[in-house]
C-alpha cells in the first residue's frame, strides 16, 4: 500500500508515525514520573520541581534546534530528538536509591530537550511536504488540515499517554514501564533513522548562529500572540486548577489526573476537526482577523469562570462546564495558531522560523506555570483566571496586527 503513495505522503506518514511514538511515551513518562514519586513520599513541590528543566530547556531548544535544523535536516533533528528520549529513559533504569531530584531533574531536561526537538521538526517537514498543486487557496486550506490532523492527534496522544504511564505503572513497576517505553521507541528510532528522507528541510545556504531570530514582522507577532496564549492556559490549568479540584472539591489523585488526562484527549480531537470549524468546507482560509476573533471570544470564557466559581450557587458544575468549554475554544485557537506559523514561515530554512515561534510557545508555558503556582499560592483559582483572560485579550489584540490572507492569496494566483 505505501508504494502507491506519493512520495510527500509516505514521508509525511514516517513522521507522523515518528511524532505519535514519541508523544505517547513522553505523556506515558509525565505519569510514571509523578505518581512513582508520589509513591515515593516526595512532597508536590519537589514533584513540580522535577519538570522544571522540561520547560527551561524548551525555550533554549527551539531556538537551537531550529537553527540545527536548517543546517542537518529535519530527519538528523527528529532522529537525535529520538535518541536523547531514549537516553533519557536510560538514566530512570537506575537503582531507587540513585533517583535524587537532581538526577531525575536530569533525565527530565535531556527529555524535553527531545520532546521540542522531535515536535520542532515535525511541524517544520510539513511545510515542505504538502503537495502545492491547485489554487493558492487550495493549497493553504491542505496545509491547514495537515497541521490540525498532527497537531490534534499529538495532543489525543499525550492524554492518552497519561493513561498509558499509570497502567504500566500498574502492571510492570517503574523499572518495567520505563524499559518497555525505551524498547519500543529503539525500535522506532531505527526505522527512521533508515525511512526518513536524508536531506529534508536542510536550508541551501548555511545560517549563521544569529539567524536563529526571526525577521519576519508576522512571525514576531505570531510568536508574541502565542506566548500570551500558552500562558493564559497554564497560568490556571497547570498547578492551581488540580490543586483547586483535589483540595476543594475533594477529588482524589486518580479523579484529578483521569479527568486532566480526558481533557487533553478531547482538547486533541478538537484540534483535528478545527478546519471544519473555521470553514475549511466553505473554502475560507484562516488569517489574522479569524485568530483575533477566537481569541477574543476565548478571553470572555476564564473571565465568566471566575465570576461564576466566585459566587455560591453551582461552583462545581461552572468551573468543569467552564473548562471543557474553554478546551475546545482553546483548542481552536491553537490550531489556527499552528497552521498560520507553518504557513508564514519560509521554505528555506523552514525550521529556523518554527523553531523561534515554539521558543516563545515554551515561554508561554514556562511564564504559566510560575504564575500558576505563585498566583495561586497568593490568590486563589479566581485570581489564575481573571490572569488568564488579561493575557488572552493581550493576544487578541497582538492578532490585529497580523496580516489579512485574502489580498496575498489574490496576489498569488
Amino acid at each position: 500500500m505505501q508504494s502507491r503513495l506519493s512520495p510527500e505522503l509516505r514521508q509525511y506518514g514516517l513522521i507522523t508515525g515518528n511524532y505519535w511514538a514519541f508523544t505517547l511515551t513522553d505523556g506515558a513518562l509525565r505519569m510514571l514520573v509523578v505518581l512513582y514519586f508520589h509513591q515515593l513520599g516526595y512532597a508536590p513541590l519537589q514533584i513540580a520541581l522535577l519538570f522544571l528543566f522540561y520547560e527551561l530547556f524548551g525555550v533554549i531548544t527551539n531556538l537551537v534546534g531550529g537553527w540545527l535544523g536548517a543546517r542537518l535536516g529535519l530527519n538528523r533533528t527528529m532522529n537525535i530528538g529520538l535518541g536523547l528520549q531514549i537516553l533519557a529513559l536510560a538514566l530512570l533504569l537506575v537503582p531507587v536509591s540513585w533517583l535524587t531530584v537532581p538526577w531525575v531533574m536530569a533525565a527530565q531536561a535531556l527529555s524535553g530537550i527531545a520532546k521540542d526537538l522531535n515536535k520542532m521538526s515535525a511541524k517544520s517537514a510539513i511545510r515542505l511536504l504538502v503537495p502545492r498543486q491547485g489554487p493558492a487557496a487550495e493549497t493553504e486550506g491542505r496545509l491547514y488540515q495537515w497541521v490540525a490532523l498532527l497537531t490534534g492527534s499529538k495532543n489525543a496522544l499525550k492524554g492518552a499517554g497519561f493513561f498509558l504511564g499509570g497502567l504500566l505503572l500498574a502492571w510492570l513497576g517503574f523499572a518495567g514501564a520505563v524499559a518497555a517505553m525505551a524498547a519500543m521507541l529503539a525500535l522506532v528510532w531505527v526505522f527512521s533513522i533508515i525511512m526518513l528522507k536524508p536531506d529534508l528541510g536542510r536550508a541551501r545556504y548555511k545560517p549563521k548562529f544569529t539567524d536563529i531570530f526571526s525577521k519576519s514582522r508576522a512571525i514576531n507577532v505570531l510568536s508574541a500572540a502565542r506566548l500570551c496564549l500558552f500562558g493564559a492556559r497554564d497560568v490556571w490549568f497547570v498547578v492551581a486548577l488540580p490543586v483547586f479540584l483535589a483540595s476543594e472539591f475533594g477529588w482524589d489523585h486518580w479523579r484529578v489526573g483521569g479527568f486532566l488526562a480526558l481533557w487533553v484527549v478531547g482538547y486533541g480531537l478538537v484540534q483535528s476537526l478545527a478546519p471544519y470549524v473555521t470553514g475549511k468546507r466553505a473554502g475560507r482560509v484562516p488569517d489574522g482577523r479569524t485568530v483575533f476573533a477566537w481569541a477574543l471570544g476565548l478571553t470572555l470564557v476564564p473571565a465568566m469562570i471566575a465570576l461564576g466559581v466566585g459566587g455560591e450557587s453551582y461552583p462545581h458544575e461552572i468551573l468543569i462546564g467552564g473548562l471543557l468549554l474553554f478546551g475546545a475554544i482553546f483548542a481552536i485557537n491553537s490550531s489556527l495558531h499552528s497552521y498560520l506559523i507553518v504557513s508564514y514561515a519560509s521554505d528555506d530554512g523552514v525550521s529556523l522560523d518554527v523553531g523561534f515561534y515554539y521558543m516563545a510557545n515554551a515561554m508561554g508555558r514556562l511564564l504559566g506555570t510560575l504564575l500558576s503556582g505563585w498566583v495561586y499560592q497568593q490568590s486563589g483559582l479566581v485570581a489564575c483566571l481573571w490572569f488568564s483572560a488579561g493575557l488572552l485579550l493581550l493576544a487578541a489584540m497582538l492578532s490585529l496586527k497580523l496580516p489579512r490572507w485574502r489580498k496575498s492569496l489574490a496576489e498569488r494566483e
